[in-house]
């Protein structure tokens, strides 16, 4: 089977959205692709997405509100067939610790910027922009990619 796993610092806001964006592409393109999201640290292992991340992805149409943060674990790295980081210092941190098959989402549509952390914004207009990164990063990720393909 194929499998993406989406990998930010806590797993509430930008990893939830982009799980959840992920699915939908996966769905509406009807793609035999599983997509998870997890997190580096464990601080929030077992805590729904932010309210800020559910309210954008509800907005457009995604409920992600079910979800439930993890940390990532060393199995994951066998288990899932890419593995998509959403700013450098997870890559980074993924990378020391074994992840292959490692990309970073900004790499795909904005020249290999970090998708920010949204709580670093002033205001629910952070998670909006963070939102609209992932959706075009995730949109190349699926359809231009052939390493979508080769990989997974």
């Amino acid at each position: 089977m194929k499998s993406v796993l989406f990998v930010c610092l806590g797993n509430i806001c930008r990893s939830p959205l982009a799980e959840g964006y992920a699915r939908k592409v996966v769905l509406e393109n009807k793609l035999d692709i599983v997509i998870d999201s997890a997190g580096t640290g464990n601080w929030h292992v077992g805590e729904a997405p932010c309210e800020n991340s559910i309210r954008v992805g509800l907005a457009h149409g995604i409920d992600i509100a079910y979800l439930k943060a993890r940390q990532v674990k060393k199995e994951d790295f066998n288990h899932f067939d890419l593995i998509v980081a959403l700013d450098e210092n997870n890559y980074r941190d993924l990378k020391k610790s074994g992840a292959k098959n490692l990309v970073k989402l900004g790499d795909y549509g904005y020249k290999g910027k970090d998708v920010p952390d949204p709580y670093f914004f002033d205001g629910f207009e952070g998670f909006e922009e963070v939102y609209k990164m992932i959706e075009i990063c995730v949109n190349k990720l699926f359809s231009v990619n052939s390493q979508i393909k080769d990989k997974v």
